[in-house]
């Protein structure tokens, strides 16, 4: 279960989140970001090693708010071969440094959420120690998912993720309230809140058959 640390990071993770996010393809904002955290939940890594933090921010600097669905990896150490999906990195006052990674593309993440997906894995709220979110919805049909064929796709409408037999995990980066998408074969949603406190329910990733 994953174990929330009442503690300080510097810089915070909205601080890191504000240098990267313009520089990301699907990004519709300004290029300095004012960003409130909105909603999210966590995953648990099995090995208890690598947090996980799936993050809704949502960035007030333009005419309108944009929210954004923002799952990061946290680490003890760096990730080989990750440097382009590197964040930042944040002294914690716990743990020590963090490697902190988009983490759609980070292999324990990825293989979380399509358990998640498959029902094996629970996903557990954002800000408590050790307690499931029953907000979190997901479903599959069954027999769809394989594993993760290759590293992710970041384009300008969210990131894509093929896996084995030919169906891909779309991510919904920029995220819209709003019911699932005709056509799709699984899903994973949520809620967040707007600037004006009021609570919207979205997609933020749908599978998406062969």
């Amino acid at each position: 279960m994953a174990v929330i640390h009442r503690t300080t990071l510097a810089p915070t993770k909205l601080e890191l989140l504000a240098e990267w996010l313009p520089s990301r393809p699907w990004y519709v904002g300004s290029p300095r970001p004012e960003l409130d955290r909105s909603g999210g939940f966590r995953l648990d890594d099995p090995q208890g090693e690598v947090g996980m933090e799936l993050m809704v921010v949502t960035d007030t600097s333009g005419e309108e708010p944009t929210a954004y669905f923002v799952p990061l990896t946290y680490r003890g150490a760096a990730l080989d071969g990750a440097q382009d999906a590197l964040v930042g990195t944040t002294e914690h006052g716990v743990l020590g440094k963090r490697w902190v990674y988009d983490g759609f593309h980070d292999p324990v993440l990825t293989a979380q959420l399509l358990a998640l997906l498959d029902g094996r894995a629970e996903p557990q709220a954002q800000s408590v120690s050790d307690t499931p979110d029953p907000t979190i919805e997901r479903a599959c049909e069954a027999g769809l998912l394989g594993s993760a064929t290759g590293r992710a796709a970041d384009g300008p409408d969210g990131t894509d993720l093929a896996l084995t037999d030919g169906p891909v995990l779309h991510v919904n980066r920029v995220l819209r309230p709003g019911s699932l998408p005709e056509g799709a074969a699984g899903h994973v949603s949520g809620p967040w809140r707007t600037p004006d406190d009021e609570e919207v329910r979205g997609v933020f990733a749908v599978l998406r058959p062969a």
